[in-house]
């Protein structure tokens, strides 16, 4: 019975952090449309990008205790969110201008830090944690950099979802302008640490809930 209850379980989760890792990501990467305020909503993406990664690649992480388990979550994310992205493609926006979240090298860093300090939990809370805060905002800003003019782009094919006030007239100098990564960086050094011992704190959840 347990044995068949915590496979239930694992793949009950592996369905949950997947789908839910998706859902809460299809529209990240879209601040681009924001192009009065393209770095102020980079930074609040940045920031739920790394929450997104650092909570479900953890769990993925700890519960196989496989290193390279964190990086195939994060392949699991860049598959799903680039088909997703495929829809903004068939509307009819110029396939450069695609905006899809960059998760491969954050994770990949994260099985670093896990097996570096051969699977200690806590260094990979704090050293994994610290990483992937860190380089995910770096690594995203390529794409802001590589996009096809965005404010050009923007207003010739204006996003379908956005009501006709919110689209932009003209930019805005945003509250965050001048130093989006600094900030997403920092932010989520601080921050990634604990998303990624909640990432920990769910599978010992999850283990509880099954021996219960």
């Amino acid at each position: 019975l347990m044995v068949w209850l915590r496979r239930c379980t694992h793949y009950l989760f592996i369905v949950v952090v997947a789908v839910n890792s998706t859902l809460l990501t299809i529209n990240a990467g879209d601040y681009i449309f924001y192009t009065d305020w393209a770095w102020t909503s980079f930074t609040v993406f940045s920031i739920s990008q790394t929450l997104m990664l650092a909570v479900g690649a953890t769990y993925y992480l700890t519960f196989t205790g496989v290193p390279g388990t964190a990086t195939y979550y994060g392949l699991i994310m860049t598959v799903y969110t680039r088909v997703a992205k495929g829809a903004w493609f068939a509307l009819g926006y110029p396939y450069d201008f695609i905006v899809t979240p960059i998760w491969l090298p954050s994770a990949m860093l994260l099985d670093l830090a896990y097996w570096a300090t051969k699977r200690n939990k806590h260094s990979l809370i704090l050293f994994g944690g610290v990483l992937v805060g860190m380089s995910l905002p770096l690594f995203n800003m390529v794409n802001l950099i590589t996009v096809a003019d965005p404010l050009e782009t923007a207003f010739k094919y204006p996003r379908p979802t956005l009501p006709p006030y919110m689209t932009p007239i003209e930019p805005q100098v945003g509250k965050f302008y001048n130093s989006p990564v600094a900030l997403g960086a920092g932010a989520g050094a601080v921050l990634s640490v604990t998303f990624t011992a909640l990432g920990c704190k769910l599978n010992t959840w999850t283990y509880r809930w099954m021996a219960a």
